[in-house]
């Protein structure tokens, strides 16, 4: 009975207010023994340093002078031997024996200079190579038929009652054919344009010939420019 009342005594509830004592009383204790352990502890421990010595990396050694080259030892020179030579077994004649070679002889050196039988004859004379002969030029012929010669008469200088007389250069090719018309001191334009263009298209020779080959040529005419009378 006892034991079941001291249990039952346990197991009464605790008030809120004697509860927050209980934990106040123990946040107090609790206070006062962080303090205490901090006031004992004293003070923090002094951390200790600690020196390594670390020796320098050694100097690089400095490479050993070159050897100095000494001088090839001379050879010496030959000495001569102070060998004795041995004496001959037999005794050898110091003068050679005298041989009869009979009469001497003659060397007979011919006579090599040419003998002329007749005196030189002059050479001829060195002709010069002909000359080799001149073309061969025939000029140009006329080839043109007499109702192609005229050039048309200038119709301004018609009635105008005007004449002319051109020089005129013709440039005729290896077909015998005009190929240019140049005045030869002062012309006419007119008369000359009308000249120039009647010539080209229908005045014809026969080309020159140089050794029988057609060649180019020039040759220069004189044309009139005259009114007939009425």
């Amino acid at each position: 009975m006892l034991a079941y009342a001291a249990h039952r005594r346990q197991q009464r509830k605790l008030s809120p207010t004697a509860l927050t004592l209980i934990v106040g009383a123990h946040a107090v204790a609790l206070a006062l023994l962080v303090s205490a352990k901090m006031e004992v502890s004293g003070p923090p421990p002094v951390t200790k340093t600690t020196v390594r010595h670390i020796p320098l990396p050694p100097e690089p050694v400095p490479p050993p002078p070159p050897p100095k080259l000494e001088p090839a030892p001379r050879t010496p020179a030959p000495q001569p031997s102070n060998l004795t030579q041995p004496k001959p077994l037999i005794d050898t004649p110091t003068a050679a024996p005298a041989i009869d070679l009979g009469p001497p002889t003659m060397t007979i050196v011919p006579d090599i200079r040419p003998v002329l039988e007749t005196p030189l004859r002059p050479l001829p004379p060195v002709l010069d190579p002909p000359k080799p002969a001149p073309p061969v030029r025939v000029a140009a012929r006329f080839d043109t038929p007499t109702d192609l010669l005229r050039p048309p008469y200038p119709e301004g200088k018609r009635q105008g009652e005007e004449e002319a007389t051109l020089r005129l250069r013709l440039s005729i090719d290896a077909r015998g054919r005009v190929t240019s018309v140049e005045p030869v001191g002062q012309a006419d334009p007119e008369f000359l344009a009308s000249a120039r263009r009647h010539l080209v298209r229908h005045w014809r020779y026969q080309p020159a010939t140089e050794n029988g080959r057609p060649v180019a040529t020039t040759l220069v005419i004189t044309l009139r420019f005259q009114l007939e009378d009425a």
